[in-house]
């Protein structure tokens, strides 16, 4: 174990042999940091903190700070959960769960950069690419493999799908759908088709999901017409994923801008 004699370590963590601890780092308390992990300089890991193994938490970085909750009190046991092989890069901060056993949950091999924030309860599923000063309210649910762009921003309580595409400077309050491109304010332009390809979906199982695409947020159907048209007809697990989380949504989705207009034009009539 490589320790710099300015880390403040607890008696009460328990670290793998082989981690390194760099300048003014602090480990507080009950925490867990397993096998091959760096914690860079000035990192804060706090109490009820659990890290798997190969991970790098970089500098000034804090980890299961309190929630930003008036709910949330002191004597409160929450934590973070993170898994293995994750980047979380300098000045990063997670807080931990508001409610009494609840965690905020990091996934595998997952890049979380500059200065992003994951308030309480957020769920980031694995290989998931967080870039610069990006935003997650309380209990967000984020799928895997999904690219947030820099400084998007993301309401508490919304979900977004595997393989969503969300490009920078976005902000969202309403639920994006899996294997979707998202921008500007609640509005989907496509499917993520990069994503979908450089993930090795075949060519017939991209179609399919235009196909679905098309049918649930570019038809002249309401959304709950078209999910009904749907379940009439034989789909792949990747289309049927799309159809499961529109039905289940209690936000609402995000949609295109063609149906942003036509509600706008209803408003107006």
């Amino acid at each position: 174990m490589n320790i710099h004699p300015t880390a403040i370590v607890s008696p009460d963590a328990r670290i793998a042999e082989d981690v390194e601890i760099g300048p003014g780092a602090i480990i507080s308390g009950d925490v867990e940091i397993g096998r091959g992990c760096t914690i860079q300089a000035r990192a804060v890991i706090e109490d009820g903190t659990k890290i798997g193994s190969g991970n790098l938490i970089g500098y000034g970085a804090i980890v299961g700070g309190a929630p930003q909750d008036y709910a949330h009190h002191p004597e409160i046991k929450s934590g973070v959960v993170i898994g293995d092989n994750n980047r979380i890069r300098e000045y990063v901060t997670i807080h931990r769960g508001t409610k009494e056993g609840t965690v905020t949950r990091i996934g595998n091999g997952c890049f979380l950069m500059v200065g992003c924030h994951l308030a309480h309860n957020v769920e980031v599923g694995d290989s998931v690419v967080i870039v610069n000063n990006v935003l997650l309210a309380g209990y967000v649910q984020v799928g895997d493999g999904v690219t947030l762009g820099g400084g998007s921003v993301f309401h508490q309580f919304m979900r977004i799908g595997k393989k969503a595409m969300v490009s920078g400077g976005a902000s969202f309050n309403k639920d994006i759908p899996p294997y979707t491109m998202a921008k500007l304010y609640n509005l989907l332009s496509g499917l993520n088709v990069v994503g979908l390809r450089r993930g090795g979906f075949s060519a017939e199982t991209r179609a399919e999901l235009q196909r679905a695409f098309h049918l649930i947020f570019q038809g002249t159907k309401p959304i709950r017409e078209a999910l009904a048209i749907a379940r009439t007809q034989s789909w792949g697990p990747e289309a049927t994923e799309i159809f499961d989380f529109v039905a289940s949504s209690k936000r609402g989705c995000c949609t295109t801008r063609r149906a942003h207009q036509q509600a706008t034009q209803v408003e107006i009539d």
